[in-house]
């Protein structure tokens, strides 16, 4: 595993992209929907890592419900990169880590599968897994 993306909820996605230019010299990948996760999201990308921001569609969504207990936004989860996301997700449930999500198949805006872990089995922080974007994606 090595770590793929730091996530912030955002409650303005754009207004982020302009602070991350304009105060950190950061520039932004596109910005984009995905439905599935019900947010809008783009990649700032780190060189050997990446920060995903993520703003909600909907405020009853999971990440409408993050920013409603947290306003200004915050760290939302940390994603791990792995060869096979079904794999390790087997290979976790096999020694007691619980994923979220009730079995139900998760994937990230790029139709990847991905999946979280719930976070009480990762010292209390939520961690997605997703295959890992240099092998072969």
């Amino acid at each position: 595993m090595e770590l793929s993306h730091v996530s912030l909820v955002v409650p303005d996605i754009d207004a982020a992209i302009r602070r991350l230019r304009d105060v950190y010299g950061l520039n932004s990948g596109e910005v984009r929907e995905n439905c599935e996760q019900d947010v809008r999201l783009c990649y700032v990308d780190l060189g050997n890592s990446r920060l995903e921001l993520i703003q909600p569609l909907t405020p009853d969504s999971a990440v409408g419900r993050f920013l409603a207990k947290h306003p200004a936004g915050g760290l939302h989860h940390v994603c791990l990169s792995v060869g096979d996301v079904s794999e390790a997700k087997s290979k976790l449930e096999q020694r007691g880590v619980r994923i979220l999500g009730a079995g139900v198949r998760a994937f990230n805006v790029d139709g990847q599968e991905i999946a979280f872990i719930h976070p009480s089995d990762f010292f209390g922080a939520l961690v997605e897994i997703e295959r890992g974007r240099c092998e072969g994606s």
